[in-house]
């Protein structure tokens, strides 16, 4: 009778400190709120072309759902310096990319050179990313190629990188086949997931897109907290 009372004991202790240590993970979890992305005018002009793009996704049909982040999450991208491949761009300037400006309209886009481009944000300290959102020109309904976004603390992406969206299906890029869709571009931009990854620099690919080689970037916004 002993032996079965303390067996029963040590079975309700452990049940408690077990459904103890749930409520403290549960606790311990930090809140969230929807990030705010300030939207730019929705500017299409003309009929949207029949691009007939490969592994091309479907319109959402309706507003892009709330994206939720930990509260104080903010876009840590704003006027930090921009690079590219492309260090003369043919239109605009590159710090055009993080001024806050995302309409569609002249004077508010960045136009670099054909083919394959890149440009990097300096966050100017590790953070905690949760969520990219990028708009290229969206004045018209067109498709980019190769959209890669990756992240990094190595300024020259050689080592720690983490690649967070990769639609180039064939490798053109030479940054690995991608397994994400192409998408046409509209007001709301691109968000990317970033699923909490830690990095100071932020790189964006693209390679042409359906209406010419060109490549053009309007603003980046990089949610995240101070890494700790």
């Amino acid at each position: 009778m002993m032996k079965k009372g303390f067996s029963s004991i040590v079975k309700v202790s452990v049940c408690v400190l077990f459904t103890m240590s749930l409520c403290f993970v549960h606790s311990c979890k930090e809140q969230e709120e929807p990030i705010e992305i300030k939207l730019p005018r929705a500017m299409f002009v003309g009929t949207p072309q029949d691009t007939k793009v490969p592994n091309l996704e479907k319109p959402l049909g309706k507003a892009r759902p709330p994206f939720l982040a930990p509260v104080g999450t903010k876009n840590v991208a704003f006027e930090k310096p921009v690079t590219s491949t492309d260090d003369l761009p043919i239109i605009g300037d590159l710090e055009m990319l993080t001024d806050g400006d995302k309409e569609a309209a002249d004077g508010s886009y960045v136009e670099l050179g054909p083919f394959k481009q890149s440009v990097t944000i300096d966050l100017e300290a590790e953070y905690t990313i949760y969520a990219i959102v990028f708009w290229h020109y969206h004045k018209q309904a067109i498709v980019y190629y190769d959209v890669v976004v990756q992240v990094a603390n190595d300024p020259d992406f050689i080592t720690g990188v983490t690649t967070l969206f990769n639609n180039d299906i064939d490798n053109s890029a030479g940054l690995g086949i991608g397994k994400d869709m192409h998408y046409s571009e509209t007001a709301e931009g691109k968000l990317i997931n970033a699923r909490g990854a830690r990095a100071r620099y932020v790189r964006l690919y693209s390679n042409g897109n359906t209406s010419n080689d060109l490549n053009h970037y309007i603003e980046v916004e990089v949610f995240g907290k101070p890494a700790i």
